[in-house]
């Protein structure tokens, strides 16, 4: 009698054993649902993902503008213009006069030529006026020629998009290096530096139309160089 007794205690106790095991069995997916909350967390990110897009549409854009406004300056100054120069102011020209004149004034090579002598040229009154050119130096400009102009020049560099070819040419008493002027194969002057051993001085003849005449014109005033003493020289006007 007591051994069923304690088999029924044992039995009883097995089965609270087992009742109390199930219990933990069910509490578990209650302790499983709270990362069940977590992806909610995780759409967040999701939310920002527009933004982020739009902030690499901003730089993009920018070097689109700079490419559409960058021609316009070169445009603007792709084709550059020559500025006229002034016409040149003739003097009245003089009643009755002379066959020829003339035209003295200082050398411009100073250092090549000798001290105390000035340069001469001869010219045709009707043809020619003694004036004053853009910078203010004595010049000779052609009465019947626009734009055909002796002036005293020296030396100086030029623009790369000019070349000059050179001739010797040999006179009497003269020898002249003839320098011709180009331009996109255009000629636009001409100058002759030369002397006859005691002065050196420079002219430059510029021309816009008729160029072989103004030149032909120029030549026959400019091949008449000579030197005379400066207490000699008529003074400029």
């Amino acid at each position: 009698m007591i051994r069923r007794i304690i088999v029924i205690l044992i039995l009883l106790l097995l089965i609270t054993s087992c009742g109390g095991a199930a219990a933990p069995a069910t509490e578990a997916p209650a302790a499983t649902e709270a990362p069940a909350t977590e992806p909610a967390a995780t759409e967040a990110p999701a939310a920002t993902e527009p933004p982020a897009f739009q902030s690499l549409e901003a730089p993009s854009g920018a070097p689109q503008e700079q490419e559409t406004s960058t021609p316009l300056p070169t445009q603007s100054i792709s084709t550059p213009t020559d500025t006229p120069l002034p016409t040149l102011d003739l003097p009245t020209e003089i009643v009755n006069p002379p066959a020829l004149l003339v035209w003295d004034g200082v050398p411009t090579y100073l250092a090549e030529s000798t001290p105390g002598f000035a340069f001469r040229v001869t010219y045709d009154p009707e043809l020619w006026a003694l004036t004053t050119d853009q910078f203010g130096f004595p010049a000779l400009a052609h009465r019947l020629i626009p734009e055909c102009v002796i002036s005293v020049t020296s030396g100086r560099g030029l623009p790369l998009s000019m070349t000059v070819e050179h001739d010797m040419l040999n006179l009497a008493d003269v020898t002249f290096d003839v320098g011709n002027v180009f331009e996109n194969g255009e000629l636009k002057f001409v100058t002759y530096t030369g002397g006859n051993g005691t002065i050196i001085t420079g002219f430059q003849v510029n021309f816009e139309e008729q160029a072989n005449e103004c030149r032909a014109y120029a030549f026959a005033v400019i091949s008449s160089l000579t030197s005379v003493p400066a207490s000699q020289a008529t003074p400029a006007p």
